[in-house]
């Protein structure tokens, strides 16, 4: 069972190492460029829906915060009436506007997290992404320069005046023997 297992394996690895000669780096290294391009746009697309969902909050937690203050001087005006009743409707609006408070701040947090991340995630992508463009370039260059030195390094085919005259001795003799 071993054996089997041994022999399926290098047979597997025979298989990708000839997939691997017959796919071109080029090609592959391109397509990798545009994955994380593509990547990368889409980490930056989430991190504006996230910054503007971070400042919705922001705005509506100053809306809280600005709801709590009017809710205090009503409260102030229910107990200089002796209005208990309203007073305690207004105690009941102040809870709940501080527990939906707490609520995004806490939102609040969590999403700052997230960008924080998203943020430093986008950096290291971009660095990766320059350096696979460099090297994208690098095998651009490699790429141009042998194929200029193939057309450059055109066969010696300049014949020597020795080679003519013993080329003609051979055809001479040739004809001569026929």
């Amino acid at each position: 069972m071993a054996l089997i297992t041994r022999i399926s394996r290098l047979f597997r690895a025979d298989i990708h190492a000839v997939l691997d000669r017959i796919e071109e780096p080029d090609v592959l290294l391109k397509q990798a460029l545009r994955e994380m391009e593509q990547e990368l746009a889409q980490d930056e697309h989430r991190l504006k829906v996230l910054s503007h969902e971070q400042e919705q909050l922001v705005a509506r937690r100053t809306d809280i915060d600005q709801s709590l203050i009017d809710i205090g001087e009503e409260l102030d005006v229910c107990f200089a009436s002796n209005q208990e009743e309203l007073a305690r409707s207004m105690i009941r609006r102040r809870l709940e506007a501080e527990r939906f408070g707490k609520y995004l701040s806490r939102r609040c947090k969590t999403l700052q997290q997230e960008i924080s991340g998203l943020s430093l995630g986008i950096k290291q992508n971009r660095a990766r992404l320059e350096s696979m463009r460099q090297k994208e370039e690098l095998l651009a260059e490699e790429d141009s320069v042998s194929r200029r030195e193939e057309l450059l390094m055109v066969p010696d085919i300049s014949v020597r005046e020795e080679e003519v005259e013993v080329a003609l001795l051979r055809e001479k003799q040739k004809r001569r023997g026929s």
